[in-house]
């Protein structure tokens, strides 16, 4: 058991990127926009990581905010095919939920 899944909530400018914004066409305003990702560091490690340009995804590092821990930590830790389904499984349930999510 040596992976995490994490949710990052990203400020809302980043619905001014097109490519954003044509992935969730149905995204309530009214919740957030974040990025799903997975990793063998914890989410915290791995958040400062995308901050400091380490590896970074794009949207994370310019937009950015914080960890959303609730969304994720009880699902932790886990394998590494564990957590490639469950990015998934975290990304499309938020998408159903209205979330703007961003998954790579």
């Amino acid at each position: 058991m040596t992976h995490s899944v994490h949710v990052i909530e990203l400020s809302r400018d980043v619905l001014g990127k097109r490519r954003f914004r044509d992935k969730n066409p149905l995204h309530d305003p009214r919740k957030p926009c974040v990025y799903v990702g997975m990793t063998g560091k914890t989410p915290k490690e791995r958040f400062q990581q995308h901050k400091d340009g380490v590896k970074a995804a794009r949207f994370v590092y310019l937009y950015g905010v914080r960890l959303r821990p609730r969304l994720y930590e009880r699902r932790n830790p886990m394998t590494y095919e564990q957590a490639q389904r469950m990015e998934r499984t975290i990304a499309d349930g938020l998408r159903k939920r209205g979330y703007a999510v961003w998954q790579n």
